[in-house]
């Protein structure tokens, strides 16, 4: 019996493990069986191996050839393990050393030709890989600049299986690969839409611009409701343009996220801005928090905007499910998705953003509104009121007048003045919280905000007289005080004052009901 072993890894959700695979040549009836729980994608490498084989001028051993995917309790899923098997197998051959796959771990699918094609999940695989502790791996040319985006491990990029089986046996590359130059030139990145928005575009509404200023500088929830016209959408769009680019953990994050959905913008092996995303409102809740059939759970709208934004225009024309699913990943920062066969969580840290008519009619001008008063209730009560607890900043918008129209340039600032106020309210929350595991002051739980960060009795004393009057809950409480921190960033204050206690609870309470 001759034995090899080379390693791969597995993806669950965004998580990957290291999997060992081993082949095994032994007397029997010929063929290849799989062992370790394969999907039915995996099951199929069989047939690509097999050609990529005999495609890359190599012998196919007709023997009995056994493949083992360790941890074999974990179920395997998709084509990743490609080169992995067909390596391990040409080495248990002995066409070529045992010694020289040993120690890389290989990601990669392949071609009925023999050629490594790209697929998703290239960052998070490396990740993994890295953190387990090995050094060496190998991926398809396209994915080679999102694998080296992690620091400290050495990635070999390959074109075809002859060429990687030519690197290993230390003879020089094929001539087809010296020919054709390595395909790492990633296409043009398409033109952003957002790079060309800007607050300075938004007229009136100063108290609204004034909401998105603190949302950004403390990573607030926010609810716009008003009539149509009156900005609402134009507001959030904007709202990615005063936040400040991701810190290097937090964008390899998001593009680890963004590579195993497939994503990943084109030409962009990082990403380096907060994410927007805005789904329809007839979006259902396994697109929204994330999910699918079987083994293979894909992440949703709210971890996709994870360290992001989450618009939800026309709020109360999605699904009642699909709001209410938003209420755990509102409060832990991700979502947990169990299915009979697996289970598995996705961060989901963003900022929400709800925009909605306040009728259903949603008539310009409140003279037109065909909707009567209970009508009308109705229809923002899709929204429920535990969600909305869970909403830092609301505000009803109105119209703008013609004078606000007209002459609203002069006062309207640009996204780049207000972006520098945000930066430096958030460097002094990081500063304030160097000694925690939180950096903006969203994050803090209730429980630490009440011991270590309650501003004094006097400044407390609005939101203690509406805590007793029954106003304010436990948890708008706490929304109240992150509120009140922001202010007092904002306007480089070492503690919340009165006027910003009273200032974060009237943006809290804003809302007609």
């Amino acid at each position: 019996m001759t034995l090899a072993k080379t390693r791969s890894v597995g993806l669950v959700g965004v998580d990957g493990y290291v999997v060992d695979v081993e082949a095994a040549i032994t007397s029997g009836v010929p063929g290849l069986h799989l062992v370790g729980l394969p999907d039915t994608a995996l099951n199929e490498s069989r047939d690509r191996v097999r050609a990529a084989i005999f495609n890359s001028g190599e012998e196919w051993p007709n023997r009995h050839v056994t493949i083992s995917l360790f941890p074999a309790s974990v179920p395997k899923r998709g084509s990743t393990f490609d080169i992995a098997i067909a390596t391990a197998i040409l080495a248990a051959a002995e066409a070529i050393p045992p010694r020289s796959c040993a120690g890389l771990v290989l990601i990669g699918e392949l071609g009925l030709d023999g050629r490594l094609r790209a697929i998703p999940g290239v960052l998070p695989a490396v990740l993994a890989a890295a953190n387990a502790g090995c050094r060496t791996v190998v991926v398809p040319h396209p994915n080679t600049a999102e694998a080296r985006l992690v620091p400290d491990i050495e990635v070999i990029p390959a074109a075809s299986l002859r060429s990687l089986l030519s690197l290993l046996r230390g003879d020089p590359p094929p001539p087809e690969d010296e020919k054709e130059p390595p395909p790492t030139a990633a296409p043009t990145r398409p033109p952003d839409r957002r790079d060309t928005l800007d607050l300075a575009d938004v007229r009136g509404q100063a108290e609204a611009r004034r909401a998105l200023e603190i949302s950004a500088a403390g990573g607030h929830h926010l609810f716009f409701s008003g009539p149509p016209g009156c900005g609402k959408t134009m507001l959030a769009e904007r709202l990615p343009t005063l936040m400040p680019p991701l810190a290097p953990e937090a964008a390899l994050e998001v593009t680890a996220i963004h590579s195993v959905a497939g994503t990943l913008p084109p030409g962009q092996p990082l990403i380096t801005r907060p994410p927007f995303q805005a789904p329809h409102h007839t979006s259902t809740r396994a697109s929204m928090v994330g999910g699918g059939s079987g083994r293979v759970l894909q992440p949703g709208a709210v971890t996709l905007a994870h360290r992001g934004i989450l618009f939800m225009d026309e709020a109360p024309e999605f699904d009642r499910g699909t709001l209410e699913a938003l209420r755990q990943p509102l409060e832990e920062g991700e979502v947990r998705i169990s299915r009979a066969e697996r289970a598995t969580s996705f961060p989901a840290r963003f900022t929400l953003v709800l925009a909605a008519n306040p009728c259903p009619c949603a008539a310009a001008k409140q003279i037109d509104c065909s909707c009567a008063p209970a009508v009308r209730r109705r229809y923002l009560e899709r929204i429920s009121g535990p969600l909305l607890d869970r909403i830092d900043l609301k505000l009803d918008l109105s119209p703008a007048t013609r004078a606000e129209l007209r002459y609203d340039l002069e006062v309207a600032e640009p996204s780049q003045v207000v972006a520098e106020r945000v930066l430096l309210a958030r460097e002094r929350a990081v500063k304030r919280l160097a000694e925690t595991p939180w950096r903006a002051n969203s994050e803090i739980p209730g429980p630490e905000l009440r011991r270590h960060f309650l501003p004094s009795a006097e400044a407390m004393r609005a939101a203690d007289d509406a805590l007793q009057n029954g106003t304010l809950s436990v948890r708008g409480l706490d929304r109240v005080l992150r509120v009140a921190w922001t202010l007092a960033d904002l306007a480089e204050r070492d503690t919340p004052t009165a006027d910003d206690v009273g200032g974060a609870l009237a943006l809290w309470t804003c809302r007609k009901t």
